[in-house]
């Protein structure tokens, strides 16, 4: 079966992920710029700003906001130190009671507050978030980098996670094969995959773990 050509910004089959955080990866940066094919001017440098709602009792359902919507994914399964994640939902404030108490609070894995409204903005959320020390709401700063290299989506970036600054590096692709010869091209092998979710769980000490360097 011939493998899917992936194109940047437009929606394939699930994809697996290599990513990883730290304090430097400048080698395997370099790597990637010099080996990346031409990729579109739009995705050579992107800023966003997103809110993370991060849960102590919850490692498998990545929930962030951006632009006012709201976009939860799940975790399905690791093959080969490879995560593979999909979409579990996506929302936009205002947002119903219903969807947050059928929907999003139980991704949070955490005990369901009443809710007096019929709907909630993102304020009155966030709010709520506040309420529950098990749940805590992190600003995230992103400016990314795009590349392709070996038929794979990759990235580096800077992070701010409620103002500490890390930084990223990332491979993905719907074929795991691709991204290994990935990281074994740009120098990554060996260094631990982190997700954003353990990431930032990590800096703000929700996990008692350091980032790969």
């Amino acid at each position: 079966m011939a493998k899917e050509e992936l194109k940047i910004g437009e929606i394939s089959k699930p994809r697996f992920e290599f990513r990883s955080f730290g304090q430097s990866f400048e080698a395997a940066n370099k790597r990637m710029a010099r080996l990346s094919d031409p990729i579109p001017e739009k995705v050579w440098e992107r800023h966003s700003d997103e809110i993370y709602i991060v849960s102590k009792t919850n490692d498998v359902n990545n929930t962030k906001i951006r632009d006012g919507k709201m976009d939860i994914k799940t975790f399905i399964q690791s093959v080969d130190g490879l995560e593979q994640w999909n979409p579990l939902m996506k929302g936009e404030f205002p947002i119903s009671a219903d969807v947050l108490k059928n929907e999003v609070w139980p991704a949070f894995q955490v005990e369901t507050p009443k809710f007096d409204k019929r709907e909630y903005t993102l304020d009155e959320f966030l709010a709520l978030i506040r309420k529950d020390a098990n749940l805590q709401a992190v600003k995230v700063h992103k400016q990314r980098f795009g590349y392709m290299v070996n038929n794979t989506l990759c990235e580096t970036g800077n992070v701010l996670i409620n103002g500490a600054k890390i930084v990223t590096v990332n491979s993905e692709s719907t074929e795991i094969e691709d991204i290994k010869k990935t990281i074994r091209d740009v120098g990554l092998e060996g260094v631990e995959n982190i997700n954003y979710l353990q990431a930032i769980k990590r800096v703000i000490g929700m996990i008692d773990k350091s980032l790969a360097n």
